[in-house]
């Protein structure tokens, strides 16, 4: 078992910190990115507006979650330790599974994988800001 990402906020104000601390990150890449597509200021005001910083500031958050990586056993052996709901995506058939939990939630989100971790991590990593996250930030 490994874990990917550093991010584990231990209660609802440090994911909320956590959140705020990459606001002024996700408006420089939304700036960045529209200079090199060669928008100007008129183009910039049209486009670019506070979904769409808020869309990189929820990719950046998400993209620091812990998430644990392991076999369906070592999976199993957390969950029987975790007191709090699991969603759970995937198949039971296959070998390995991605979590990330938060405890403050009482809630933590799964999803199997059989080769692409970074696939199931970058998918896990979503459904841990839409099913946890995002109402609390």
């Amino acid at each position: 078992m490994h874990t990917v990402g550093t991010l584990t906020p231990e209660t609802e104000a440090e994911a909320r910190e956590a959140y705020d601390t990459v606001g002024p990150t996700a408006q420089l890449v939304v700036k960045e990115v529209a200079r090199s597509m060669d928008f100007d200021r008129e183009e910039y005001r049209e486009r670019v507006d506070s979904d769409v910083v808020e869309t990189a500031r929820d990719v950046l958050f998400a993209a620091e979650l812990a998430v644990h990586v392991g076999t369906r056993e070592e999976y199993e052996n957390w969950r029987e330790e975790f007191d709090g709901e699991v969603f759970e995506t995937g198949t039971e058939n296959v070998e390995h599974v991605a979590w990330h939990a938060a405890p403050f939630a009482g809630e933590a989100v799964a999803a199997t994988f059989q080769n692409e971790e970074d696939a199931a991590v970058g998918t896990l990593r979503r459904q841990a800001l839409g099913r946890i996250y995002r109402d609390r930030l």
